[in-house]
């Protein structure tokens, strides 16, 4: 029996931890992957107060554990696989066990959208849907793709692009959605080539990636490229991690919550990614666990 569960261990949930073991509080973190989220994935860490200059999203993750870890907080590493929220005591089972709660505290953000494409499934990790954080070096003077045109997209970009011969992005809109910054340094960076208007519609290979189709938002015309021994890195946005929560009503697949992130049933909370809100930034998921947990500390 714990005083709060947290799933999730990303910024949001390790935020959460701290602040209840420091109200005094029981708190277990329950996280199937790795310490940090997505954020811990990402080439380097940027805007966040306080990060130092070219952090990775690697090292700041392995901050958060250790925080973490210092203050008092216990982290399993364990896949939840079944829920119960109502009542005053509250269940989580995993493949290994069930847990239980008085307050629970819903962190575990968004998975990464799949495009589903040709040659998708076959080819991740043997070229397709790499990671620029781990997999950059591997690139050295060869070329690569990025497809997606948001900020992590294109701060993925320019990062490759101190690996890359070539770096290409590929965007269906009409231009970048990323912020002023981020397009003024692709502007600056000469092996940075951006595709405006244009999907990647699939990709072939046997043992890795040998050569990709575009396709033209405006005509609809496909152009096939060959390209052995390429790199494609998707940031086509996510999705919220949301199907194990059929007793929260969803709004597009998010949580609402009120100011004190508590949603419709009493004792639970949904802070971070995973709930309805306009800004997902890592500042503000750390607010949200913030606030979570010393309301439910209460």
């Amino acid at each position: 029996m714990y005083d709060m569960i947290i799933i999730g261990a990303g910024p949001a949930g390790i935020s959460a931890g701290i602040y209840a073991v420091s109200r005094g509080k029981k708190a277990l973190i329950l996280e199937k992957n790795e310490v940090g989220g997505l954020i811990g994935k990402v080439s380097t860490v940027t805007h966040y107060v306080g990060v130092s200059q070219g952090e990775t999203g690697y090292i700041f993750a392995e901050k958060l554990k250790t925080q973490a870890e210092n203050a008092g907080v216990e982290i399993r590493k364990e896949d939840v696989i079944e829920v119960e929220l109502k009542g005053e005591i509250k269940k989580i089972r995993t493949t290994n066990q069930e847990y239980q709660a008085k307050k629970v505290i819903l962190a575990n953000g968004m998975s990464p959208r799949m495009l589903n494409i040709e040659g998708e499934k076959q080819l991740t990790g043997k070229g397709m849907r790499m990671n620029a954080a781990k997999d950059a070096a591997k690139y050295q003077g060869k070329n690569v793709y990025v497809i997606g045109g948001a900020d992590g997209a294109v701060k993925e970009a320019l990062y490759l692009a101190k690996y890359a011969a070539q770096v290409t992005i590929i965007h269906f809109e009409e231009k970048l959605g990323c912020i002023a910054e981020f397009k003024e340094k692709v502007v600056k960076t000469p092996n940075i080539k951006v595709r405006l208007n244009t999907r990647l519609h699939g990709v072939y290979g046997v043992e890795r990636v040998e050569s990709l189709e575009l396709s033209d938002e405006k005509t609809g015309a496909i152009e096939t490229i060959a390209a052995p021994g390429c790199g494609i890195f998707v940031y086509a946005g996510t999705i919220p991690n949301t199907h194990l929560y059929t007793e929260l009503s969803l709004e597009n697949g998010f949580i609402p919550v009120d100011e004190n992130m508590e949603t419709e049933i009493t004792g639970v909370y949904a802070v971070g990614d995973i709930r309805v809100k306009n800004i997902r930034q890592v500042s503000t998921a750390v607010a949200d666990g913030t606030i979570a947990a010393i309301h439910a500390a209460m």
